[in-house]
């Protein structure tokens, strides 16, 4: 173990106020204790017994040298996780949570093998004063059984079935709740606010008048004419919320009895219909009529009380006079109080005057400051360190000001003389104003005691209380102390998760008033036995109210000290999901069994009648068997062959339609080149090579006249360059549609650029090419094949698919490339795609397979279609 693992654990175990390891080995979750560099400080008694491990072999250690991963299980990835966990927490100084993570154990009866287990983890860094992490804590839960119950539990009809019967038994808990709640609760329906609904509480307030059924200012008249009115008709033409605090209502109580003035406070909140508007009013009110009165009648007495005080203040002010008389004698006895405050076991000095000048020290006080010279020096002479410090402040208000200061424990840092070290020393005193005959103020009368030590030794206290409050904190256990008389002297956070309380409010409550009756009844004998020094360990249910139930475990840890009983620490655990998945899993098997136990039955039943019918199907089948054999194995030959020879006979068949048919096309392919090549040869190589001969017959007639001037002579000669370069173009654009020369030149992703450029050119089709790729190493042959099916492909793209846009895809794989061609048009048929009979997609395949590529065909009607081939890096090299 690393020094500062081993500084955090002595760090940890020097927790003075509360026993922090015995706790924390005590709780009932599976957890431990890390340094920052993953040794294990500390281990729960539960983890131990989890993982079948000793603390003696586990503390001190490396967590995965303890915990390795299971060999036979690489894909859990059990270390792996864990790690990253620990990392995030100690880089970030955030908890994190791991749900669901397999880490097996090994199996402590077969050396080399593990148990397989499923946790919930949760790592929280513990952080120090200053936010440094000094350790994890990590917890984990073993939810091996309970996704081991899951898988045997039925799926929807049983949730559903559990759903329905929590949901009648909540509708069950509001009713009761609605009937017996102490407030009154009652709910008016629609625009004339008619009682619809009314509790007891609600129907006691107006014992003699009938409400149900009768609209509100019906039942109760006297009301339609105070401002509950417009308030209630503002809530419900709003929807808006209003809460009453004492409001004055003048009711009667009964039937044509007088109005009597009663004060209620009460909420009127809104109901919605289905379609989320407002159908009524739902009433919250309670009668205050006797505490505002009796408040009433307190204000009536503390006015008596303001007259008693100034009688009592004139008694003073005589009393005042009094003891002005007897100042004198005061005076006299000013010697032997000086004579009393040296013999005073107190630290006391008299500062005089407005320098604040030792007048008088008593020997207390000079053994706070020894071999510092004092009396007769003025305080900052004496004690410099005072000059900015709270202290000298104080001095100068009581001073100027008659008013007595007290301070508990101020921190004044003063030197020390053997070494001359600043020191800081914390004193308790009382700055009291000294008058003279003429009732003024003439110097400061100190009593002061030096609390350094006990300062110090409460602060390293505190700071011992604060690290464990942060432990404890972290964890989702409520952890708790109860003294003898059963009242909390420590919780933890968790507390308040349950329990309508923040966690210091809850120190001095009694357990019972906290948990409630029933629950407290539930624990009571096991609260007697840890009074009684005895180490519990139970579950219990925990109704703790209505709508709030728990199944608990629970430790009781006893405070033992010099064979007294103090108090117990409490563990208290939630198994609530835990024994709900058991109970549901005992349910499932009881049923189980039952279903099986009638099945044994009926198969009894059907194994008695299935014996008698095979003993009568046994003689037939082996007459039967007898009489096929030989026929099953003629047959067999004979299927054989005629299998064989079809099978040849398709073959045959199939390539002599597939050689006609690329014959064919192959004829309409040179065909139709052949046409291309004569129309534009035709079209631009014929009209470029006319105009020219018509324009040097033009020269030749004006050079024979002597008509040519050198201007137009050279103007002519440029055109008929023009002309000549145009059909140089022409003649080029011919030869790349024979041999794409940019293939040749620049490879084969630029041919395939530039055919999808002049694609769009040449038709309205939008065309896009999607690739990563920068270039495509394939051999010669190969890009040429590869080219010539892509242009296959989109030159059908344009004359058969009517689409409207179209997308070559050009990517690369472990072991291929693929090129995806794709339109929305309305695609091709079923049959067509099967016989690869639809134009070119018969020479396109012939292609495929002289480079050893893959090519294939997805096309529905009206969803437009998709070429794929795929060309594999192996195939190229021998092309």
């Amino acid at each position: 173990m690393s020094h500062s693992s081993s500084s955090t654990l002595q760090e940890i175990s020097n927790i003075s106020n509360l026993p922090f390891l015995k706790i924390f080995e005590a709780q009932s979750e599976v957890g431990y204790i890390l340094s920052p560099d993953l040794y294990i400080l500390a281990v729960s008694d539960a983890l131990l017994k989890e993982t079948f491990t000793l603390r003696e072999k586990v503390v001190g250690n490396y967590i995965f040298d303890v915990f390795p991963d299971n060999p036979g299980a690489p894909d859990a990835l059990s270390t792996a996780n864990l790690k990253s966990t620990f990392d995030y927490v100690l880089s970030e100084g955030k908890p994190h949570r791991l749900d669901a993570q397999r880490y097996d154990i090994a199996d402590p009866e077969n050396p080399g093998c593990f148990i397989e287990y499923y946790w919930n983890t949760n790592t929280v860094p513990i952080l120090n004063s200053v936010g440094e992490v000094v350790c994890i804590l990590h917890e984990a839960k073993n939810i091996t059984k309970e996704e081991n119950a899951k898988r045997q539990l039925k799926e929807s009809q049983e949730r559903e079935r559990i759903a329905l019967a929590q949901a009648e038994q909540q509708r069950l808990r509001l009713e009761r709740l609605f009937e017996q709640a102490p407030a009154a609760f009652a709910l008016l329906e629609g625009p004339d606010f008619v009682f619809k609904v009314l509790n007891k509480t609600y129907q006691q307030l107006f014992p003699g008048r009938k409400l149900m059924g009768l609209p509100l200012f019906e039942a109760l008249p006297e009301l339609k004419e105070q401002p509950v009115y417009d308030i209630i008709q503002h809530v419900y033409n709003t929807a808006e919320t209003f809460e009453g605090k004492e409001v004055l209502a003048p009711m009667a109580r009964y039937h044509g009895q007088p109005v009597e003035d009663l004060y209620w406070n009460f909420i009127y909140q809104a109901l919605f219909d289905a379609d989320g508007q407002v159908s009524g009013i739902l009433i919250f009110s309670l009668d205050v009529t006797d505490f505002v009165k009796a408040r009433q009648q307190v204000e009536k007495s503390a006015a008596s009380l303001q007259e008693l005080s100034r009688e009592l203040e004139q008694r003073v002010e005589q009393r005042t006079q009094e003891l002005r008389v007897v100042q004198g004698e005061a005076e006299r006895q000013s010697k032997r109080l000086n004579s009393l405050f040296m013999q005073a076991p107190a630290a006391i000095c008299i500062l005089d005057g407005p320098d604040l000048v030792y007048e008088l020290v008593n020997p207390g006080y000079a053994e706070l400051f020894p071999e510092r010279e004092l009396l007769g020096k003025p305080i900052l002479d004496a004690l410099p360190e005072l000059k900015d410090n709270k202290a000298y402040s104080t001095f100068r208000e009581v001073y100027e000001t008659g008013i007595t200061h007290e301070e508990q424990e101020l921190l004044i840092p003063f030197i020390r003389p053997e070494d001359g070290v600043l020191e800081d020393r914390y004193f308790r005193f009382i700055q009291q104003a000294r008058y003279n005959d003429q009732e003024q103020v003439d110097g400061v009368v100190v009593f002061a005691l030096e609390v350094t030590e006990q300062v110090k030794a409460r602060k390293s206290e505190e700071a011992s209380v604060q690290q464990l409050r942060l432990v404890t904190n972290s964890l989702p256990v409520l952890i708790g102390y109860l003294d003898r008389d059963e009242r909390y002297g420590f919780a933890n956070k968790a507390y308040e998760k349950w329990f309508p309380y923040k966690s210091e409010d809850l120190i001095g409550k009694k357990l019972r008033e906290v948990i409630g009756e029933v629950p407290y009844q539930n624990v009571k004998e096991y609260i007697d036995r840890g009074l009684a020094g005895e180490s519990v360990v139970f579950e219990s249910r925990m109704p703790y109210r209505n709508d709030f139930v728990k199944y608990i475990h629970c430790c009781y840890v006893p405070d033992i000290r010099d064979g007294v009983v103090y108090g117990f620490y409490t563990l208290v655990t939630d198994i609530t999901e835990q024994v709900v998945v058991r109970q549901a899993l005992e349910e499932s098997e009881h049923k189980a069994k039952a279903i099986a136990e009638m099945l044994a039955a009926t198969n009894q039943e059907l194994k008695l009648a299935n014996d008698t019918l095979a003993k009568y199907n046994f003689e037939l089948e082996t007459r039967v068997q007898a009489r096929t054999a030989e026929l099953q194995k003629a047959n067999k030959l004979l299927k054989k062959q005629i299998k064989e020879n079809k099978k040849a006979e398709e073959s045959l068949s199939e390539s002599h339609t597939k050689l006609q048919a690329l014959t064919k096309h192959l004829q309409v392919m040179r065909e139709d080149e052949r046409k291309y090549i004569a129309r534009e040869l035709h079209d631009e190589l014929g009209q470029s090579f006319t105009a020219l001969k018509i324009d040097l017959t033009l020269i030749m007639k004006k050079l024979t006249a002597g008509q040519m001037e050198k201007d137009l002579f050279y103007a002519e000669l440029q055109s008929m360059m023009k002309t000549i370069n145009t059909s140089i173009t022409s003649v080029r654009e011919i030869v790349a549609t024979l041999r794409p020369t940019i293939l040749d030149n620049f490879g084969l992703l630029s041919e395939i650029e530039s055919q999808a450029q002049e694609f769009q050119k040449r038709t309205a089709i939008a065309m896009e090419l999607n690739t990563s790729l920068k270039y495509i190493p394939l051999g010669q042959e190969a890009s040429i094949e590869v080219f010539r099916i892509i242009q296959e492909s989109i030159t059908n793209i344009a004359r058969h698919s009517e689409a409207t846009e179209a997308t070559i895809t050009i990517d690369e794989s472990d072991n291929h490339f693929r090129f995806a061609v794709t339109d929305n048009g309305k695609g091709m048929q079923a049959d067509n795609l099967t016989k690869l009979r639809t134009f070119g997609l018969l020479g396109m395949q012939e292609r495929a397979d002289r480079i050893g590529a893959t090519l294939t065909f997805d096309s529905m009607p009206e969803k437009g279609t998709k070429i794929v081939l795929k060309v594999p890096f192996t195939a190229l090299v021998t092309v």
